[in-house]
């Protein structure tokens, strides 16, 4: 079998890819440090413990990233003839489902402390002689869990719909989860500080619930992705490249209609054109051989959009 030609990113999108790729190596630098510090300050809080958990899951996605991206630059084989641009759309189902767990993981943690009333307790600490409620280093502690992925997320968010990549847009989810949760757990400790025992569990259960909406979103999007549905945006919408790339095929002279169906391989689409030819097609073939022609068919569509990396054109017959 012969395997596919090597696909090649846009300048432009390899430049972002490389940023990507960055960004990644700073989450990882980040979030090795913050689930050192929370370790060293989460006492028996319920939500830092959520917050802890979820600091250690969100070294998932950018490791799934990582190892994804660089698989999918390889090239074509004897043994892999479609390429390994699937590599991605692995790395998104594991993000997702790093998502869903730490979501479904933080609810069940924080119904079950509501249920059995359990009252955290928040000491003291000696720091340089002095009595400190362990309450601010909690606090502080949180507030670093929070801010890098703040940041971090926003700019992933940006990269990964330059280069539709999903698991960039799930790992920004989890970015924003990473700081949704932090400042749950800062609510939490306020209100066990003023007497609220409930306060801890209860702000962590109700952020959970978004943290489970996005990973339940995002697990579906993968799982259809993999069923080969029609190519989507990172955020679910349907996206038009089929369009564009019926319309840029119909408008050769010698196409009468076109139709197309794409399915997504990571960030790039790939699939088949059935055409129908004008009666003129005899007259241009005696000039051009038919195989130049579907050559010039397949360089236009895959032209319509830089995603677009495999197009098998067809000559169908006439519709109904």
């Amino acid at each position: 079998m012969k395997p596919r030609s090597p696909f090649e990113l846009p300048a432009e999108h390899e430049r972002e890819m490389q940023h990507a790729t960055r960004l990644e190596w700073y989450t990882l630098g980040f979030m090795l440090t913050i689930v050192g510090v929370m370790s060293l300050t989460m006492g028996s809080s319920q939500a830092m413990k959520a917050a802890w958990v979820e600091d250690m899951l969100g070294l998932v996605p950018p490791i799934a990233f990582l190892i994804a991206s660089r698989w999918r630059a390889h090239p074509p084989n004897e043994r892999f003839p479609y390429g390994y641009h699937r590599a991605l759309s692995i790395s998104f189902l594991v993000a997702a489902v790093s998502l869903t767990g730490f979501g479904v993981f933080i609810l069940v943690d924080s119904l079950s402390g509501l249920i059995r009333a359990e009252h955290p307790a928040i000491g003291t600490t000696v720091i340089l002689g002095q009595s400190v409620w362990s309450g601010w280093l909690m606090i502080a502690a949180l507030v670093y869990s929070g801010l890098p992925p703040m940041v971090l997320g926003r700019m992933k968010l940006k990269v990964a719909r330059a280069l539709h990549d999903k698991t960039l847009k799930a790992d920004a989810d989890m970015n924003k989860a990473d700081w949704l949760t932090a400042g749950a757990g800062i609510f939490g400790i306020v209100g066990i500080g003023a007497g609220f025992w409930w306060a801890d569990a209860a702000a962590a259960g109700i952020i959970s619930l978004d943290i489970v909406k996005d990973g339940v979103q995002n697990l579906k999007r993968v799982v259809a992705d993999l069923m080969d549905q029609r190519p989507t945006t990172i955020e679910g919408e349907v996206s038009d490249v089929p369009e564009k790339v019926r319309d840029a095929l119909q408008a050769l002279p010698w196409v009468r209609w076109a139709r197309v169906r794409l399915r997504e391989e990571g960030h790039v689409f790939a699939g088949e054109a059935f055409i129908e030819a004008t009666p003129e097609l005899a007259t241009l073939s005696s000039a051009k051989s038919l195989a130049c022609l579907f050559e010039e068919a397949g360089r236009v569509a895959r032209a319509a959009d830089w995603r677009v990396y495999d197009v098998v054109v067809t000559l169908a017959r006439a519709e109904e």
